[in-house]
């Protein structure tokens, strides 16, 4: 069994309901990076990575494509 999608889960954190269609031309939220790690622990099991960091990349790649970046 797959855990959730991570759009999903991105945009809970954002508290957003759909994302951009536009991608990364807009910004239309953002998440913290605690946010980005804890989503990228609950799909690391998922993800083609070895450690939390390269999670973290995948997970941010995906936010950023949906138009919300990752504040510090």
């Amino acid at each position: 069994i797959k855990t959730s999608p991570a759009a999903g889960l991105i945009l809970k954190a954002a508290g957003l309901q759909k994302g951009n269609a536009l991608g990364r031309k807009t910004v239309i939220g953002s998440i913290t990076r605690e946010q980005l790690r804890q989503i990228a622990e609950y799909k690391l099991p998922d993800l083609n990575s070895n450690d939390i960091d390269a999670a973290m990349k995948v997970v941010e790649g995906s936010a950023l494509n949906m138009g919300i970046t990752v504040k510090d």
